[in-house]
């Protein structure tokens, strides 16, 4: 699966150049097309927080854009909301 292959080069980039904002990404090898991490804010007001995020990629990936889902409710009522798609 392209997407599959495509997701594990990107991800071992990811961990390669230590990304601040991205920490503690989990992805069951069984599965490239989910991951699980937390998204580390370095800018004010959302600099204190910490927000647990879970990606959802489709098979057809990069093609069609992945799906995130924040464990919390939302950080703000403005901004990214549960279950939108990143592109929207």
């Amino acid at each position: 699966m392209a997407a599959s292959r495509r997701l594990m080069k990107e991800l071992e980039e990811i961990r390669k150049c230590g990304m601040k904002n991205f920490r503690n990404i989990q992805v069951d090898e069984a599965n490239l097309l989910t991951w699980q991490g937390l998204i580390v804010p370095d800018n004010p007001p959302y600099d204190k927080g910490a927000f647990k995020i879970k990606i959802n990629f489709p098979a057809e990936y990069p093609f069609k854009p992945p799906r995130s889902h924040l464990k919390q409710r939302s950080i703000t009522p403005t901004s990214m909301k549960r279950g939108r798609s990143v592109c929207q």
